[in-house]
């Protein structure tokens, strides 16, 4: 099965910030978004804006060292991992089921690390820089629920897909 792939161009973070405000409004319990880009590329920066956006106040940094953090959002938890300095054994036994298919709304960076241990249904981000600085969000939707997401913030002028200019 081919998955459709839809781009969102940031050229500042504020950009940045409206990605995971339009994302914000779609979530629900068992939400899962999976977070990739080189260093740099802006995981971190994305999910401090995605969980303002869910309506946390504290400070939301990447928790490479503390592996998972959880934050209490306006209407949902937010549970927010890093998987850089982790392996697929040591993830595994982090009882990820209980956040994937659990009551919030579960970012992981560097989820490629850790493929075998995804759910099925989520959406897949992955972020590039192209030379002028720009950052292209790519957000691949896996089941329904995604895809339904990612057409409808196309309808709207947000998303492109490969057949656009």
């Amino acid at each position: 099965m081919t998955l459709s792939t839809f781009k969102f161009p940031s050229h500042h973070e504020g950009d940045t910030d409206k990605l995971g405000i339009l994302l914000s409004t779609y979530l629900q319990p068992g939400t899962v978004l999976t977070l990739d880009g080189d260093l740099g590329a802006g995981k971190t920066r994305f999910s401090q804006g995605f969980a303002r956006a869910m309506g946390i106040s504290e400070h939301v940094n990447s928790p490479t060292f503390t592996i998972i953090k959880e934050y209490e959002g306006a209407e949902l938890p937010f549970y927010h991992m890093d998987m850089y300095r982790i392996s697929q054994e040591e993830a595994d036994e982090l009882g990820l089921e209980d956040y994937f298919y659990g009551a919030g709304v579960t970012l992981i960076e560097w989820s490629s690390l850790i493929e075998d241990l995804l759910p099925p249904d989520r959406l897949t981000i992955t972020i590039t820089q192209e030379a002028d600085q720009t950052r292209v969000f790519h957000l691949t939707p896996h089941g329904s629920p995604y895809e339904s997401w990612c057409i409808q913030m196309k309808e709207n002028g947000h998303l492109h897909d490969g057949t656009d200019n």
